[in-house]
Formats: C-alpha cells, structure tokens, sequence
C-alpha cells in the first residue's frame, strides 16, 4: 500500500513542478516583453555604443597579452550627481566602482576608486593631464572615465552603467528598501540630505526622518542619503563603503526578487540608467541573478600606497604615491596575480605622482583619516 501511494504522488509532485516552471517563465517572458516595448518607444535604457576596438588599442600593452583577465568580466560602475539631469557628461562620478565577475564560478568583486585619487584623466589625448579621477567623466563621459581607469590600473574595461540619485533611490524603492545598520553618527547626516534632495529634486516632496540607530529598513530616498554621507570618522573612505554595503543590500534583495518586483524596477528605472550593455545582456543579468555573489570588497589604492591633503593648485586630493604597489595588490585581489608587474605606463604615472608630491611639499597638510579596515 505505501509503494502504490508514492506512486501516486509523483505525477502530482511533477504538474507542481511543472506549474512553477511556467509561472517563472511567464514572470521572465513579462520583464522580456516590458523591455522590448520601452526599446521601441524609446522610452528604455540610455544606451551608449562604445568603440571597444578604440579602448582595447588604447590599454595598455601587458593588459592585452594577459591570459588570466579573460576568465573575468570588469564592468565600470558610476554614480553621478543627475540632480540637473546629467548622466552622459558635464558631471562628476560621486562613485566609481569596478565589479570584477569570474566568468566560472559567477563571484564578484567590488572595489571603490575613491573619486579624488590623483591619476591621469587624459583631458587632452597622448598627454598626461593629471587631475581628481572623477573629472574624467565630467570631461568625456563613461568613455574617458573607462579610458582612465583603464590606463592609470591597468585593466580591460569596455563596459559601463551609470546612475543618478533619483535611479538608485527608484531601484530600492521597487525592491521595498534594504536593510543597512545605521550608529549614531550617521542619523544627522541621512536626515540632513533626504531634506537637500527634497529641495534639489522635483520628483520628491517629503522624506521620512530616520530616528534610530540599529539594523533596519531604509527605503530609497533614506539609503540614497545614507551613501552620500562623507562627514563621520573615515571621510569619503567610508563613504565609499557606505556605496558598496547599499549595493551589496540591493543585490541580495533582488535575489529574493519576485517577478513582478522586477518588472516593476524594470518600468520604473530603465529610463534612468545610462549603460553600454545591450539588451540580451540586460535580461542575461536579470535571469541570472541569483548566480552572482559578492565575495569581497576593497578601496583603491590602498591605505599603504597614499597621502592625502592639498597639493599646490591639485587642492584636496589622494596621491598614490606607490601606485605601482597599489594596481599589483589590486590584480592579486581581483584575479589571484601574484607579484603582479605593471605595465611602463602606471610605473611612468607613480613617478609623475611622486615628483609633484615632492615639488608640492610644502603645501602638504598631512591627514591621518584613513578607513578602517
């Protein structure tokens, strides 16, 4: 009797089954449909087609012949001020990121290029023109952003996503928030920008105070002010872990995502994200989230490698005075390469740095607000 009942339990465990297939496919065919409507009204993702054969020509040379970044996909990430509705030029990256993804076993890497490093932004081409990193994209857009971060860490770099204020605080709107753990420090400042931003953006009118300290759910506008904070212990270093810890949030809450949750970012974000990656990457990413874990994290250069404070007509930068040091640690960090040599072009920047470091010396203000490790 009990093996005739298992029996009878097995086609109906696979209709179940079955059903749930169809459920997932169906939420899957929905987002696809929704994407390719706001592509034909032109109303969807911004997207930029970038010359990658001009990129690749322009890295330098030992990033070409490396065999052990192919087994990695380096995506740029910027998040810009939009309050004037800039997300193509004409604006500094508040943040930059790069999310190193191994193409085999789908962990990523985040680290955080703090937006006043010192490094050579390529204003003009064929010359150094040094300057904060983050006016790169100020002067070209995500092109010579790439372009800069490419030349200055020797990476490969020929994609990017750029998003504003208003896109972050929609996507984890559409998530229903994340949760982040705020301390005391922090209260001020999250209140103090949700009310600039009620005053800077038009699609907001009221924001709701965040009164306590501890783990809790923050919602878009809260989380968006909780990654512009840069007026606590460790500055804009921990600022930029503000950023990764808010996407680190959003991406665990998308994992757990339903369908219409991400149909619903789908319709109200697409409008709001300037990428070069097209449609089927797009839908490969969303139909894949659930593969991608964040395995660590890290802020470029390191603690070891810089000086910070003002430098002649550079002002309040961060100097990498052992660049050379802090793009070796970064390839072991992302792909494992130890004792990594760098191309002719970064050592030739981490002598230029030194060199003005050395003439600009007597304007230096030495700082010790470095990040907690």
């Amino acid at each position: 009797m009990a093996a005739m009942q298992k029996k009878k339990k097995n086609p109906i465990g696979k209709i179940i089954l079955f059903i749930v297939e169809l459920l997932l496919l169906a939420g899957l065919l929905v987002v696809l449909w929704v994407v390719l409507k706001a592509t034909d009204e032109n109303e969807g993702v911004d997207r930029i087609t970038i010359s990658e054969d001009v990129i690749r020509v322009e890295m330098n040379e030992t990033v070409q012949e490396n065999e052990t970044m192919k087994g990695y996909r380096n995506i740029a990430l910027f998040g810009v001020d939009s309050r004037a509705g800039y997300l193509k030029t004409n604006t500094r990256s508040d943040s930059i990121m790069i999310a190193s993804v191994n193409l085999e076993t789908k962990e990523v890497k985040l680290v955080s290029v703090y937006r006043d490093t010192y490094l050579d932004v390529q204003k003009q081409s064929g010359e150094y023109y040094f300057n904060k990193c983050n006016s790169a994209y100020a002067f070209g857009g995500a092109e010579q952003a790439i372009r800069m971060l490419n030349k200055n860490l020797d990476m490969d770099i020929t994609d990017f996503v750029t998003i504003g204020f208003e896109g972050l605080r929609d996507v984890i709107d559409a998530l229903g928030g994340v949760y982040i753990e705020v301390d005391d420090a922090e209260i001020k400042h999250i209140n103090n920008y949700q009310r600039d931003m009620v005053e800077e953006l038009e699609s907001v009118t009221e924001y709701t105070p965040v009164t306590e300290t501890g783990y809790q759910l923050l919602n878009g506008l809260q989380a968006t002010a909780y990654c512009r904070i840069r007026y606590t212990a460790g500055s804009d270093f921990k600022r930029t872990e503000r950023q990764r810890e808010v996407l680190k949030a959003c991406l665990d809450t998308a994992k757990t995502a339903s369908p219409s949750a991400l149909l619903k970012i789908c319709n109200n974000v697409f409008s709001e994200v300037y990428t070069s990656l097209d449609l089927q990457e797009i839908l490969d990413l969303l139909g894949g989230i659930t593969e991608y874990n964040i395995v660590d994290e890290g802020g470029f250069p390191r603690k070891t490698d810089l000086k910070t404070g003002k430098f002649g007509s550079a002002g309040d930068c961060i100097m990498p005075i052992a660049l050379e040091d802090s793009v070796a640690w970064l390839h072991e960090f992302l792909f494992g390469e130890k004792n990594y040599q760098v191309s002719d072009v970064v050592a030739s920047y981490g002598q230029y740095v030194r060199d003005f470091v050395a003439a600009n010396s007597k304007t230096v203000e030495s700082s010790d607000d470095f990040p907690t490790e």
